[in-house]
């Protein structure tokens, strides 16, 4: 991975500087950046309003705030074109993909707990309904010439 520290901005020719592709490339990630990140902010505000819905709601309120920082660091990085905004901004971004793994793991997790928890109780109803038709059956034998003089 290239070295970061030896950035700055005597060392960019005007060039480098100018718009092109890279730099409508590079903006539009930032500004998608600053969207998700509110929009992750939003929807963990959203989800927290539930006791439950904190569990996740915080983190990705959490991680939003990570992403749009990340973006403003960037784009300060941009603007002046120092190697400490730069830097900033990819640690900020790793925070953010480190919530997001930690989120989707989670969410897995949970997943798989809840198809089991629903197997176990598609059986144990299963067996309840079986129990109640055999002793239905026991019921309507024990009782059926007393149910015939009805």
């Amino acid at each position: 991975m290239e070295d970061f520290n030896n950035l700055n901005s005597e060392n960019v020719s005007e060039q480098t500087k100018s718009v092109d592709v890279f730099g409508f490339t590079f903006n539009r990630m930032t500004s998608d950046m600053k969207f998700l990140g509110m929009f992750y902010i939003i929807y963990g505000v959203l989800a927290s309003l539930s006791i439950i819905g904190a569990i996740i709601g915080i983190p990705l309120l959490i991680s939003g705030l990570r992403l749009r920082e990340s973006a403003n660091e960037l784009n300060s990085y941009r603007g002046t074109n120092d190697a400490h905004y730069l830097r900033r901004g990819f640690e900020l971004q790793g925070k953010f993909f480190n919530i997001q793994k930690i989120i989707i793991l989670v969410g897995i997790v949970i997943t798989v707990l809840y198809i089991i928890g629903i197997v176990l109780v598609q059986r144990e109803l299963e067996f309840l309904l079986k129990t109640l038709w055999e002793k239905r059956d026991k019921f309507s034998q024990h009782f059926s010439p007393y149910i015939a003089l009805i």
